[in-house]
């Protein structure tokens, strides 16, 4: 074992069990580990690297900053702050935007914000609101959260958790509309499930969703932490259904994989049923955060990602069709730069697989045992996709 695994074992908590490799630098879509070694990266940390390592710009305008002004009270103003929320607002379509840090954050926010909504906005009695989730979820990792979630090991020894939560099941709008009371704030929603393993609903499931809510009364809030900005070949995987929500949580890829940077942003409806002392955090939207997230959207933008994961999200997923042939697999699916290979679990579990596939070059990650997930930074260029593939088609045979 490398010295630097062995350090982090020793003296770090063990909630991780990372995979044997220890990485040391990267660039663009590839990054090397202790021994110098090359890997195509086909993970971006969860879309965190959506941008890929090292973005020339972004480091730029983090050196500028952090040399400038990086940590500042929310108690004042600075200058970086309203472009920084102008922009990600003109984008997104939402008037207004509250900055944290991570995306779990942000999740925590959008449950303040809809039960406050629904408090002085809807008319919910003190203390009744609830909140419409979906089996597989997975929205961060806090109390609340695990708290909702459908995965045993997520919750097991951290109860008791909060009330107000249904859970129904994902990609059934039938579910939602049965599900809604009149004490129903919101629903909380991932466009597309990432950790439950790239899971694509039915093709008009969220239009039906947002119809049955606008009907009802109920806030329809996307999570899209990790399908937001470019990930599904759309700015927002919403667009596919042609919705725009009431409530959206961005996060990852709006650090511009250099730090964390999240946001829930929804109309001024929502947004202002939060005052001075309500809601706060003291890193979220400090100087050093505006200008990285200010200059990953304008990269974003500029450089034509969104089309970009949109055109080699076709070619990946249509490369990937013939695994489909092997016995060990079971399925291929994807939107955009996200796409998942399920395999047949009888033959060989995900992170075997994963193993074999580092060992080949690849850098990717199971979740559930049963699935490798395919998320490369939207930087990626088709030649190292090609390679990616060709690798992993191997390690599968």
């Amino acid at each position: 074992m490398h010295e630097a695994a062995e350090l982090e074992r020793r003296y770090g908590a063990h909630n991780y069990d990372p995979l044997p490799v220890v990485l040391v630098r990267g660039r663009g879509a590839e990054v090397w580990d202790a021994q110098g070694r090359r890997y195509i990266d086909m993970m971006s940390a969860y879309s965190a690297a959506s941008f890929g390592h090292a973005h020339p710009r972004l480091v730029a305008a983090l050196a500028a900053q952090a040399g400038r002004l990086a940590v500042v009270s929310r108690a004042y103003h600075t200058d970086r702050l309203g472009p920084f929320l102008a922009r990600l607002c003109a984008l997104t379509g939402q008037e207004a935007a509250l900055p944290m840090n991570t995306g779990a954050e942000a999740v925590e926010t959008a449950l303040k914000a809809a039960r406050k909504w629904a408090y002085e906005v809807k008319g919910v009695p003190p203390g009744r609101a609830e909140i419409v989730v979906c089996e597989g979820n997975f929205h961060g990792r806090t109390i609340a959260i695990v708290g909702f979630s459908s995965e045993a090991a997520y919750r097991e020894g951290f109860g008791p958790f909060p009330p107000g939560f249904v859970r129904i099941p994902y990609g059934d709008a039938e579910a939602l509309e049965a599900a809604i009371t009149p004490h129903t704030a919101a629903f909380l929603v991932e466009p597309v499930q990432g950790e439950a393993g790239i899971v694509i609903p039915p093709r008009g499931y969220l239009a039906r969703c947002a119809e049955i809510c606008r009907r009802e009364g109920v806030l329809l809030i996307a999570d899209e932490v990790q399908t937001g900005l470019g990930r599904t070949g759309r700015l927002l995987a919403c667009e596919h259904d042609g919705v725009r929500p009431d409530g959206l949580i961005l996060g990852k890829a709006l650090g511009g994989g250099l730090l964390p940077v999240s946001a829930f942003l929804a109309r001024r409806e929502v947004m202002d049923v939060f005052r001075p002392g309500d809601h706060g955090s003291t890193f979220g939207g400090s100087p050093l955060a505006a200008a990285v997230g200010l200059e990953a959207l304008a990269v974003l933008e500029e450089e034509g990602l969104v089309a970009r994961s949109a055109e080699l999200g076709r070619h990946l997923l249509e490369r990937l069709q013939p695994l489909r042939r092997s016995p060990r697999v079971r399925a291929v699916r994807g939107l955009g730069l996200f796409c998942a290979v399920e395999l047949d679990t009888d033959r060989i579990d995900a992170r075997t697989a994963c193993e074999r596939v580092i060992e080949a070059g690849v850098l990717t990650k199971d979740t559930h045992g049963r699935v490798l997930r395919l998320a490369p930074p939207l930087v990626i260029d088709r030649a190292l996709l090609d390679e990616a593939v060709e690798r992993i088609a191997s390690v599968l045979a």
